[in-house]
């Protein structure tokens, strides 16, 4: 093996979409770093893999890198897995990559499922520009906090949800982002996979009605309102407001020449000649 460190996806669910490639790497590496070995073994005995397993979580994850790269000096290969999908996308491991690249290791990725992709596609929102967040923060002041800052923002936005928070991000999505098309999906690639379409309000009814177990991952239409943009009057205003807080001049300027498609040069010279 070429490679001395593998990032491998796992099933999400369906265990048929693990790879032929995921399947030969974990078997020929000489160990696998893992979330829970409990949860983990399921999956390896599934397909008769056998090598020594290594926990490796959000807990853990700084005081394993010394223990981990001695390993790698020993010549040892490592395999990266997380409970299911993709390491290091809401899960642990970019500690791990960040010292695999300052210590020139070669390590390689081994691609396969994730949720965010397939609930993406489900949603029939714009999967050709999205931005995907994961998990916000749990506290509902934090979480709306982190909603204004996109809030104007005009591509498809995804993220994840715990079933204990999914009514209240549902909410929280409702009050700060409004009436957009909201898409749910629950349980992908497994037996009883389903997705909800409509707006916040709509899906808190039908959530309402319903037992929530499972992880979900949300989907959130693009702000659709055409953005008004500032005349250069308007932007004096705001400019005189902003510099009085201690904004430079010049990245001001640059920023509302840009935001609304104002000659950089000519703003220049009316706010500075003001």
């Amino acid at each position: 093996m070429e490679d001395r460190v593998y990032i491998v996806s796992t099933p999400i669910g369906n265990l048929e979409d693990m790879t032929f490639r995921a399947v030969k790497v974990l078997k020929e590496v000489d160990v696998i770093l893992c979330e829970d070995t409990r949860h983990s073994i399921k999956l390896l005995n599934h397909f008769e893999i056998k090598n020594k397993l290594i926990s490796y979580h959000k807990f853990n994850e700084k005081e394993r890198i010394d223990y981990i790269l001695s390993l790698i000096n020993e010549n040892k290969t490592l395999a990266l897995i997380s409970d299911a999908g993709t390491p290091l996308i809401s899960d642990p491991g970019n500690i791990l990559v960040k010292e695999l690249i300052e210590n020139d290791i070669k390590f390689t990725v081994v691609p396969g499922a994730n949720a965010l992709l397939p609930a993406l596609i489900l949603s029939g929102f714009n999967s050709e520009e999205f931005l995907f967040i994961g998990f916000l923060p749990k506290k509902n002041n934090k979480k709306e906090e982190k909603l204004n800052t996109l809030k104007d923002f005009d591509k498809t936005l995804i993220f994840y949800s715990s079933p204990y928070e999914l009514i209240d991000m549902i909410n929280s999505i409702d009050n700060v982002l409004g009436d957009r098309k909201t898409s749910i999906s629950k349980e992908i690639t497994k037996l009883h996979e389903t997705t909800y379409r409509g707006t916040p309000k709509e899906l808190i009814a039908m959530l309402n009605d319903m037992e929530i177990k499972g992880e979900f991952v949300i989907v959130v239409e693009g702000n659709k309102e055409e953005k008004k943009l500032l005349t250069k009057e308007e932007a004096k205003q705001i400019f005189d407001m902003e510099i009085q807080k201690g904004e430079h001049p010049k990245d001001l300027i640059k920023k509302l020449a840009k935001e609304n498609n104002l000659n950089k040069r000519e703003l220049y010279n009316y706010l500075m000649k003001k």
